[in-house]
């Protein structure tokens, strides 16, 4: 008798950590991904880089733009895989066309924040985001500094 797969209704594939440190999240969605075979047997894999990806509006779609998937060495042999290929988001129209407005408005863009799988889909959380300053940056860095000292202190302390 074969054997269950482990259940990953919400495992998670592929993170944007860049993004956190470049911009103050505002709203958080979850889009669905237009993607072709041999992109989802890749992603099983985990071969998907999501830190240069942004979010276009274009006629009232949504599309994820600069998001990676190598393809396996298998696909090459019988399709053209396309590494950088543009994919499309499937979300409400209303949606849609509510984040279109706040795109417009000064400031604002779409970031993908991570790929995830539910319930056999592929999907991606986006964020409507504004872009943080310099000294936003220098601020968050001395945070975690000082957080790391203080554990150390803290570890050293109990030995």
């Amino acid at each position: 008798m074969a054997s269950k797969k482990p259940d990953n209704t919400n495992a998670r594939i592929a993170d944007n950590k860049k993004a956190a440190f470049n911009y103050f999240f505002e709203e958080r969605f979850e889009a669905g991904l237009v993607l072709e075979g041999w992109e989802v047997k890749a992603l099983r894999e985990g071969k998907v880089q999501l830190t240069d990806g942004y979010v276009v509006l274009r006629n009232g779609e949504m599309f994820l733009i600069g998001c990676q998937i190598n393809p396996l060495k298998s696909a090459s042999t019988h399709v053209n895989p396309d590494a950088i290929r543009t994919k499309k988001l499937l979300m409400k129209k209303d949606e849609i066309r509510r984040l279109t407005g706040k795109v417009e408005q000064k400031g604002y863009t779409l970031v993908p924040i991570n790929l995830h799988w539910k319930s056999g889909k592929v999907k991606c959380d986006i964020a409507l985001a504004k872009g943080k300053a310099e000294h936003d940056k220098r601020d968050v860095i001395k945070d975690r500094e000082g957080k790391r000292e203080v554990e150390r202190a803290m570890k050293s302390r109990h030995r």
